[in-house]
């Protein structure tokens, strides 16, 4: 594609493997650079190891692809020996060394069809007035067959804040949510902003495949379990509950405290997700992959499906009725006087 805007491509990891390699070979197409910063936070130290570097081969598959795939120089790896502070200051890292257009922040299980990274590219380069471009995702739980929904999905987590404009003096400010400052210190969401369900009326998603392995979701829940911003101590039951044993088919995300629930996907998928499949389903792989007698007779069961309408259907009123509590609240705020005001807080 002539004449589209280049594109800085960053990347923090830890404990990549299997993903690394094809996560790197599906955007490298459309890099101008590629970042990838290695390691952990303290809230991973479990799953690190004491110098703060991944427990696999996420590294060592790094340096291969540098020597053996990066034909036009676009890798650069950046780690150390020691704990990043935190995830903000490793997304700063790649964003400091970043030289193009725009910045493009990628996960290791994120991925795009080629046809609608090539469409993205378009819009940018037909609209330089654009600042902020954000995804709905597809998430992928068991096998790339099946999907799963849940109300905290559907109340806005869905959607994933990923390319941003760059250039002299901007910054990226904070990883949660990803959010970039312009030269004047301006979020640039507050700038032209395409929205995920604007891409999504155009058939545009990015594909999570965050809960794909049993290697990567203990290790996902393990983090969680102990990363004092999450606040999930619950998510290593999670994992044996729900995921390695479908106890609470009703709580099939990950973030339980609401409910979720399966669905079979019959759509396409990007093309080095297909290959990373095919590999790691190959008799001499080293990787664990999830049996699905369990998920088929699950989404078989009539009184599955029922129950899953029922459950997701609940999600609006729940909804409803929070905005109604919400605005209630600012109301009473403006027209009540003091003391009132503290009784009904208290309530």
């Amino acid at each position: 594609m002539s004449g589209i805007p280049g594109i800085s491509f960053g990347l923090i990891v830890l404990n990549g493997e299997p993903f690394i390699r094809y996560t790197l070979r599906a955007i490298y197409p459309y890099a101008g650079e590629i970042i990838v910063v290695e390691g952990a936070t303290p809230g991973a130290r479990n799953i690190a190891t004491p110098q703060g570097h991944s427990l696999d081969n996420t590294l060592e598959t790094l340096y291969d692809f540098k020597t053996t795939e990066d034909l036009d120089d676009k890798l650069q790896i950046v780690t150390r020996d020691g704990f990043w502070s935190e995830k903000d200051e490793m997304s700063q890292a790649y964003a400091e060394r970043a030289s193009g257009d725009y910045l493009w922040q990628v996960d290791v299980d994120e991925f795009y069809r080629p046809a609608d990274m090539e469409t993205v590219l378009g819009i940018l380069k037909a609209d330089p007035s654009i600042t902020a471009v954000s995804f709905d995702t597809i998430t992928f739980w068991g096998a790339p067959s099946y999907t799963v929904d849940s109300w905290y999905l559907r109340r806005g987590a869905a959607e994933y804040h990923r390319l941003f404009k760059w250039g002299a003096g901007y910054r990226y400010l904070t990883h949660r949510p990803p959010t970039v400052l312009d030269q004047e210190g301006c979020d640039l969401r507050e700038g032209h902003w395409v929205r995920g369900a604007d891409l999504r009326k155009r058939g545009i998603r990015m594909y999570h495949y965050s809960l794909l392995l049993p290697k990567q979701v203990l290790e996902k829940c393990e983090y969680y379990n102990r990363a004092e911003w999450a606040q999930r101590q619950g998510a290593l039951d999670w994992a044996h509950e729900v995921y390695l044993s479908l106890r609470r088919p009703y709580r099939a995300h990950n973030v339980d405290e609401y409910p979720g629930c399966l669905y079979r996907y019959r759509g396409e998928h990007p093309p080095q997700l297909i290959e990373m499949w095919r590999d790691i389903g190959a008799p001499d792989s080293p990787y664990e992959i999830r049996p699905s007698d369990d998920i088929e007779a699950l989404l078989d069961s009539w009184t599955y499906r029922i129950g899953r309408w029922l459950v997701m259907r609940a999600d609006r009123p729940a909804r409803i009725l929070k905005i109604l509590r919400r605005r209630l609240r600012q109301a009473l705020a403006r027209s009540t006087p003091r003391t009132l005001k503290d009784f009904l807080k208290r309530r």
